[in-house]
């Protein structure tokens, strides 16, 4: 029995050895590092896994690597199963870096203002949110302790405050530290009020009580600073208050629709101090990752059966930049179905029924994930295969041309185009593009197959 068990683990300990090899060290850190053994039969092999997020992104993503791993070294086939420490019967010691007290510091009293709907098991991760993702995910495992701030930036709309809230949720289920969420605005409209009588309070005991409620916490997150700007007596209040949090290793989380160094206008001393542990940048979601949205947030719908690829397609070329538009569109195709009452949603039905909400002259734009798309299909290729790391030539010289195409017909950076193809840096797309403008000179063909891709899009 005991060999058996020896014999099982030292499998799973190659297949770890094996799936480190193959995968990036954050990504190994991340989603496998954790990983443990429960059972491992003829024909399953049960797998404990830190989070439910993490049973959906190795489902999802890693299922395939894993499989045909193991397979490599058992040559043996297996299913595997994925479990959290809460569906396992028995009770398991685990052994963590925090410690938790019985008796939880917050009272009845406490408001953490945290929307309990925001979590990290319903972020859906793509390649433009990723980074932020697995970093949210590493502050809320070790509050205090790395990445202090966090500081997460992008444009309106991206899922910088779910991910501020999953990050305050998962530490407030996990350990007894007091959190606390606001926003800037917030923050500046309590602060002017310290000159001021309420409730019969003198100016003093309302400023303690603003200065106790801002440093007795060990999780401060605070939402679109940006709007500091222009409050110098606030910003300095503030600042004050990130060094009392901070000196205290207490995390404080940080959102701003811009950079740390393009708040021009926010304090030097405050815009240093913001990157002083992690900025991470969310860029808008890819076209794949926005019909992952679409279909989570439609999952749980009265028209979740109803609806085809067609239509999920559409909606996420009609909302190419914001979540919030994303919501915004289904709500409105929500509604406009319990009038209507079809029994299956069609595309053309679509169309009628947020015709008003979105702009419809966007599903015919060239977008980078449309410009894959139509070369993929003209090369009788995938768009995986666009993306992925193959180097054949078969996959190699439409993937330059389509870089090409993204740099001349869309407004994206070179880096944002990088991204949509794998990860890769500006200066592999700049490579590709410099190899077919150069190629054009002299070869004809290549220019009347560009002009026919063009004609496509």
């Amino acid at each position: 029995m005991w060999g058996e068990v020896l014999k099982t683990h030292e499998i799973f300990k190659e297949l770890l050895a094996k799936i480190s090899e193959e995968v990036s060290t954050i990504t190994y850190s991340t989603w496998f590092n954790d990983l443990e053994l429960i059972s491992m039969d003829d024909n399953e092999i049960v797998i404990k896994v830190p989070l439910p997020v993490h049973k959906n992104i190795l489902k999802s993503t890693y299922y395939d690597l894993l499989d045909e791993t193991l397979f490599s070294i058992t040559n043996n086939n297996y299913s595997f199963k994925f479990v959290t420490d809460d569906e396992i019967n028995t009770v398991e010691s685990i052994i963590t870096n925090e410690v938790v007290e019985d008796t939880p510091l917050k009272g009845n009293t406490w408001v953490s203002n945290l929307n309990p709907n925001l979590n990290f098991d319903n972020y859906v991760v793509g390649e433009s949110n990723r980074l932020a993702f697995i970093s949210a995910m590493n502050v809320a495992q070790s509050p205090g302790t790395i990445r202090n701030p966090l500081f997460i930036y992008g444009r309106s709309g991206v899922g910088k405050t779910h991910l501020m809230h999953a990050i305050g949720n998962y530490i407030e289920s996990h350990s007894n530290k007091k959190v606390l969420y606001t926003t800037s605005s917030e923050f500046r409209d309590e602060y002017t009020g310290i000159s001021k009588i309420e409730k019969g309070a003198t100016a003093i005991e309302y400023a303690n009580n603003f200065k106790n409620k801002y440093r007795n916490v060990d999780v401060l997150i605070v939402d679109d600073i940006q709007f500091l700007v222009g409050a110098e007596l606030t910003q300095q209040e503030f600042f004050h208050t990130f060094e009392a949090l901070h000196q205290a290793n207490k995390q404080i989380i940080i959102s701003s629709d811009r950079s740390p160094d393009d708040l021009k206008k926010i304090e030097e001393r405050l815009r240093s101090r913001f990157t002083w542990g992690l900025p991470v940048d969310i860029y808008p979601p890819d076209f794949e990752l926005r019909c992952e949205i679409i279909k989570q947030k439609l999952a749980h719908t009265s028209i979740s059966n109803k609806v085809n690829r067609d239509v999920i397609e559409y909606i996420a070329n009609a909302c190419p930049n914001d979540v919030r538009h994303i919501e915004g569109t289904i709500n409105r195709l929500l509604a406009y179905t319990a009038m209507m009452a079809p029994e299956i949603i069609t595309l053309d039905f679509t169309v009628e029924a947020i015709k008003d909400y979105v702009n419809t002259n966007i599903y015919q734009e060239n977008t980078i994930s449309h410009i894959q798309k139509v070369v993929a299909d003209y090369f009788k290729i995938t768009v995986e295969d666009l993306k992925s790391k193959r180097r054949s030539s078969n996959i190699t010289r439409p993937r330059h041309i389509a870089m090409y195409l993204c740099k001349i017909e869309t407004e994206e950076n070179l880096s944002k185009i990088g991204l949509e193809f794998g990860g890769r840096d500006h200066s592999t797309v700049i490579a590709s593009c410099e190899k077919i403008k150069n190629e054009l000179k002299n070869n004809t063909t290549l220019d009347n197959l560009l002009k026919e891709l063009k004609a496509k899009l």
